[in-house]
């Protein structure tokens, strides 16, 4: 939407505004219910294995640290006067926070999370 609107100059519409104020909404929701599983994790209550730092201190922080991103990224475009300005805010701030979750994703394949890609309980 965001890179539409700038690559196309578009009118900053009222769905364009109820989009940028669900985002925002629905990534605090999820890092609700993120903290509180992180909260009543089994892996973060073993202490006893430093293999699950990954999981201690680096995802959790990533992920808030890319909520924070969302939010002011949608307080700053909420506040732009012209409408590509607006775009472009969104298109910069939510980008940025999608590149952090993404690194923050505890992909099979990545070094620090040593996960696989189905557990056999």
């Amino acid at each position: 939407m965001a890179w539409n609107g700038v690559r196309e100059n578009k009118v900053f519409s009222s769905t364009d505004n109820t989009f940028r104020h669900l985002t925002a909404t629905i990534a605090h929701i999820q890092l609700m219910l993120g903290l509180y599983l992180y909260m009543i994790s089994p892996v973060i209550r073993y202490n006893g294995f430093e293999g699950y730092t990954y999981f201690r201190y680096i995802h959790i922080a990533l992920m808030v640290i890319a909520i924070i991103i969302i939010t002011i990224g949608s307080a700053k475009a909420k506040r732009m006067e012209t409408d590509k300005l607006k775009f472009r805010t969104i298109l910069l701030w939510f980008s940025l926070a999608l590149l952090i979750i993404l690194i923050a994703i505890p992909w099979p394949f990545s070094p620090l999370a040593h996960r696989p890609y189905f557990r056999s309980f």
